[in-house]
Formats: C-alpha cells, sequence, structure tokens
C-alpha cells in the first residue's frame, strides 16, 4: 500500500474509532475499557469496504471510494454488531449512518476541496 492509501486508511481507522469512543461516552460508558467492542463491529467493515471499493487505487475519492466505504461500513457494522448480540436500535442506527457519512466521505470531500484550491492557486487567474 502507497503512503496516500496508507495514511487515508488510518485516517478511516481512527475516525471510525472516534465514533465508537464518542458514542460511549455520550452513553456514560467507561470508554476505554469497552472501546474495542464497540468499535470492531465498525473496524471489520470498514477494512472490508476497503477491500470491495479498492480504496488504495484512490483513497482520496469522495464518491467513488467514500462512499463505498462508507455504506460497507455501516451495513456490514450493523450485521456484525446484531450477530456478535450488540444493539441496532433505529436511533443507533440512524445516527451511526450520518456520523460515519460525516467521517468517511466528509473528509475526502474537503481534501478534495483543499486539492481544487491549491490546483486555482497554482495555475492562477
Amino acid at each position: 500500500m502507497k503512503g496516500r492509501a496508507a495514511v487515508a486508511l488510518v485516517a478511516d481507522a481512527v475516525l471510525v474509532t472516534t465514533f465508537a469512543a464518542v458514542g460511549r461516552a455520550s452513553h456514560e460508558s467507561a470508554v476505554l475499557p469497552g472501546l474495542a467492542q464497540t468499535a470492531w463491529p465498525f473496524l471489520v467493515a470498514l477494512g472490508l469496504g476497503w477491500l470491495l471499493a479498492r480504496a488504495w487505487r484512490d483513497p482520496l475519492a469522495p464518491w467513488r471510494t467514500g462512499t463505498v466505504v462508507w455504506l460497507v461500513t455501516v451495513t456490514g457494522g450493523m450485521l456484525l454488531r446484531a450477530a456478535s448480540g450488540q444493539g441496532t436500535a433505529f436511533a443507533f442506527i440512524v445516527v451511526a449512518t450520518l456520523t460515519l457519512l460525516l467521517f468517511v466521505v466528509g473528509w475526502r470531500l474537503l481534501a478534495a476541496a483543499v486539492r481544487t484550491l491549491r490546483a486555482r492557486r497554482t495555475v492562477g487567474p
């Protein structure tokens, strides 16, 4: 895996783990003791999303890569949570879907905007 793809994968994993940590904290749960249990379904699904999207080819693409990774992360994460006896309440599904959309696709949109602005500055008016 090349540098840009490795950084993107780490960014996704950190953001998915952050999602799990914030969720635990918002429910007044101890964050660190249960973080692995909360995060693992989404991290496994994230890895599957990367494989299905072949994300290493264009890791910063918001739509082609980001949406596939996001959808697989949410869907797979929920399925793995259900299979492992963890909760999948409707409200949690909605919050997870929107938060992971912001995290997984959002940073790629921001990166694309920065690249576009830099390219415009390089070319000039």
